[in-house]
């Protein structure tokens, strides 16, 4: 039933199973509901260049039959029990998940174990899908606010996988064939590289029993490539496109998932642009009413991150918010932050933390994700801690390092770029 226990916060029940899948489930007692999610180790940054796109499209196949169910059959099932079935695809993993009623466990669990681990995955389902999947990526390419972000990614890991989108290109997609999804479902939907997260009102020792007898007899072990680290570079990208406003990145290297500082980046990203009453949002929007959209944000890696502030103009106003962004960079790179700013933030991120937990997938998220990437559950009150010790200093020198805008990279997605330089607006 269980290969041997983890080492994780007292709510948490937390195993190995004999086959090494991975269980960590936190009962819930005062809710009627449950999510269960499984969660892999396979994303965009484990796919060869010719094969850009696969991970995300294996999830779409799993939902198109298995050898017990057809497509519809699991749409069916999932709706008369009043479930929620759905599934996502990031750079570092791929999640499953389903939301049901305390009661009906069992029938969550049996169809995401039927999903991984009996998928047909045939010929004429991968064909058809291909043609879903293309228009996803046209969708996108249709959304240049989200755009922007993946480019800028590409271009400062150019030669990295994280550096790529999750939806892979209309050229690699078109290319796949069920042996490669096939040899890639293969190589990483294995229960050494996966993680099963249970959160809600459920029975530990029956949950037990539900999750071997789903998986107990997969015995897989994974093949997955050794992974190296990105090495970022300074760039400048502008790509000319027929929209309403100029969308713009800068940024540069953050830092990895559990590297130290990590927290005091988080923080510095929200005085930055994190809501309403931050720096960038103030200043750029409230006072000067040059942009409708302006933030920034820090996303963690296992082994790197990226720190980005974006901003959304019209072409007229685009260069004179950049000036203003720079300036602020400069300024808190200069200054620090005030102990009433860091304050104000510590109490939002706090808040934030806490009240999404409130949902049962929320929790199993956090649980998933925590345990997946770190191989440890970390706890509320642990992380709660960690925000709280951030020191003004701790802020003032990750600041320090941004202040430089001649070592941030640039990407910009508009009309008529070929003369915007946005680069020497951000230095005046």
């Amino acid at each position: 039933m269980g290969g041997f226990r983890l080492d994780c916060p007292e709510s948490i029940d937390g195993y190995v199973m004999d086959n090494g899948l991975t269980v960590v489930a936190e009962p819930i007692p005062h809710v009627r509901s449950v999510a269960v999610g499984f969660w892999i180790l396979a994303g965009s940054r484990d796919e060869q260049q010719s094969e850009q796109g696969i991970s995300h499209f294996l999830e779409h196949l799993l939902f198109k039959g298995t050898d017990r169910r057809s497509a519809r059959q699991i749409a069916e099932t999932m709706d008369q029990v009043g479930g929620q079935l759905n599934a996502f695809t990031t750079k570092e993993y791929t999640c499953y998940y389903a939301r049901v009623l305390d009661e009906h466990l069992d029938v969550a669990i049996d169809v995401l174990g039927d999903m991984i681990r009996n998928p047909t995955c045939r010929a004429g389902d991968i064909e058809r899908e291909k043609s879903v999947i293309l228009e996803e990526i046209g969708m996108y390419e249709d959304a240049p606010d989200e755009l922007v972000h993946d480019l800028f990614a590409q271009s400062i890991w150019r030669e990295h996988p994280l550096g790529r989108s999750v939806l892979g290109t209309g050229e690699t997609i078109a290319r796949l064939q069920r042996e490669d999804i096939l040899r890639h479902m293969a190589a990483r939907y294995t229960p050494d590289n996966s993680v099963m997260a249970v959160a809600g009102s459920f029975n530990p020792p029956r949950l037990r029993e539900l999750l071997s007898d789903a998986f107990c007899s997969w015995g897989a072990t994974s093949t997955r490539p050794p992974e190296t680290p990105p090495v970022a570079e300074v760039a400048t990208t502008m790509r000319s496109k027929d929209t309403e406003l100029v969308h713009m990145c800068l940024g540069g290297v953050g830092l990895a998932l559990e590297a130290p500082g990590s927290y005091s980046l988080n923080l510095l990203a929200n005085i930055l642009g994190g809501g309403p009453s931050s720096r960038l949002f103030q200043e750029v929007r409230e006072e000067r009413g040059l942009a409708y959209s302006v933030f920034s944000y820090a996303s963690a890696f296992r082994d790197s991150g990226l720190f980005v502030l974006y901003c959304g103009a019209g072409k007229e106003r685009i260069r004179t918010a950049a000036g203003v962004i720079g300036a602020e960079l400069r300024r808190v790179g200069r200054e620090g932050v005030s102990h009433a700013e860091l304050a104000r933030a510590k109490e939002q991120m706090k808040s934030n933390l806490t009240m999404a937990l409130e949902s049962t997938g929320a929790r199993m998220n956090r649980l998933g994700r925590s345990q997946l990437l770190l191989r440890r559950v970390i706890s509320l009150d642990e992380m709660l801690n960690r925000i709280q010790a951030v020191t003004v200093d701790d802020v003032r020198e990750l600041a320090a390092g941004f202040s430089d805008l001649r070592n941030l990279s640039l990407v910009a997605i508009g009309p008529d770029l070929q003369n915007l330089d946005l680069r020497s607006s951000l230095l005046e």
